[in-house]
């Protein structure tokens, strides 16, 4: 059976890399920093600018996830999706970036909102097949695991990538014409790695499987939603997901108000990320002993009871105690993030037993659009807060403002993780039964 080898995992991993770096620059310093900051947006506009964009993706994403199901073009049902999409992802990203010449704040929040928009729309075109396709590249329990963790390395770079932006714009001049130049450089980095992406990946003969009637979105979508292994593995994935987007927003803010030390993001995120990216062969070889859910749950409390720390911490402590919880953090983090995208292919392969059709653009799509609602909800409740006690623009903080940028960046992202680790718990798409569904699979002929 045909597999990616490594070189073929380590480019399809630059996918995740493209749409991570675009995803993790807009939770971690677009609203909360970009539209505050540079661009003068009040807080809670600019956080209302991504949670309009995904309701967008609330259409888009299921809807180009059961597209790319059902497409039938001689390049396969995924892959030229990645070269439609490629050049509107890159473009529409440079666009977020520029301060339009207008001083009310009504028409920059109205421009703001249409960009996000679109550049929404672009982001679904090829991040939903790029998931989608992973599922029919890795078919086995472990295998899926394997490509995840490229998978997760890929992103993990997106991230190194997104927290670069800030001092590429600072050497580009600065303020507003230096983010925008930053925007148009990467906005081309954004496209260049799909070529390449589209070129090493693959799609499996077996898997299309075209029907005279195809049911319509809205019975498909409640069908997944009805798929009992899928909706558990939605709520601890969105939980994860809401602690990743809290403290990816709030972290600029709680270095630069509470301790008084901006420079230290880019330190302390580096140092979060390095401590990810050595352990994912831990995790792997974890979930190869185990199971996706055990190593989960591991991530989860290991990340979560860390996360704490970062409340008690005082501007006057030594900086190597925070370092060395964020590397802790970055530790328990890698296994939250890589875990659920590995499951949800196993979710799928339940799915086929009971229903005969391989819906992998449908389940990923949904799951996207999910992942991104939660997050522009948690960013837009947490700086429409922030507004309403009393955030502003530079300058000292009130005590009130100082107190809640600490909640939200440890005892809020916490509380969320403990809440994934319970949901895990009850997840039952073990090892042994996943085993059980390749067989009855492979005995109808898959």
């Amino acid at each position: 059976m045909r597999r990616l080898g490594v070189y073929g995992r380590s480019v399809y991993s630059l996918g995740d890399m493209s749409t991570n770096t675009a995803l993790s620059t807009l939770t971690m310093l677009y609203a909360a920093y970009f539209l505050t900051q540079v661009a003068d947006l009040r807080p809670v506009l600019a956080g209302l600018v991504p949670l309009i964009g995904r309701f967008v993706d609330a259409f888009t994403d299921p809807m180009i996830g059961r597209l790319s199901d059902r497409t039938t073009l001689a390049g396969g049902r995924r892959r030229p999706y990645f070269l439609i999409g490629a050049i509107p992802f890159g473009l529409t990203f440079a666009m977020l970036w520029y301060v339009p010449p207008v001083e009310s704040q009504l028409l920059a929040f109205v421009y703001y909102t249409i960009v996000y928009c679109l550049f929404s729309v672009a982001t679904t075109i090829c991040s939903v097949p790029y998931l989608a396709l992973i599922p029919e590249m890795a078919t086995d329990y472990d295998d899926r695991t394997s490509l995840n963790t490229y998978r997760s390395v890929g992103a993990t770079l997106g991230i190194f990538a997104a927290i670069a932006m800030r001092p590429v714009a600072d050497s580009l001049g600065g303020g507003q014409e230096g983010w925008a130049l930053a925007g148009i450089c990467y906005g081309a980095f954004l496209i260049l790695p799909w070529v390449w992406v589209h070129r090493v990946s693959f799609e499996r003969p077996e898997f299309r499987r075209p029907q005279v009637e195809v049911p319509p979105l809205i019975p498909s979508l409640l069908s997944a939603l009805r798929q009992k292994s899928f909706v558990r593995l939605v709520a601890l994935y969105l939980c994860g997901r809401l602690a990743m987007d809290l403290v990816g927003a709030m972290l600029i803010l709680y270095v630069t108000y509470w301790l008084g030390r901006t420079g230290d993001f880019e330190t302390t995120m580096f140092l979060f990320l390095i401590a990810a990216l050595l352990s994912l062969p831990f995790w792997l070889m974890l979930a190869r002993r185990v199971d996706k859910r055990t190593a989960f749950i591991a991530g989860a409390a290991l990340w979560a009871t860390t996360q704490i720390l970062l409340f008690l911490i005082q501007p006057d402590w030594p900086v190597w105690v925070m370092y060395s919880g964020i590397c802790i953090s970055g530790i328990g983090f890698a296994g939250v993030d890589m875990m659920p995208w590995s499951m949800v292919g196993d979710v799928i392969d339940e799915d086929d037993l009971a229903t005969g059709e391989r819906r992998e653009g449908l389940f990923n799509g949904l799951l996207m659009f999910l992942r991104k609602l939660a997050g522009a909800i948690a960013v837009f409740l947490a700086l429409a807060a922030l507004d309403f006690a009393g955030f502003r623009d530079g300058g000292a903080q009130s005590p009130q403002v100082l107190l809640l940028i600490r909640l939200l960046v440890s005892f809020a992202p916490a509380s969320f993780l403990l809440l994934a680790l319970v949901m895990a718990l009850r997840y039952p798409l073990t090892r042994a039964r996943h085993g059980e569904i390749l067989k009855a699979l492979v005995a109808r002929g898959r």
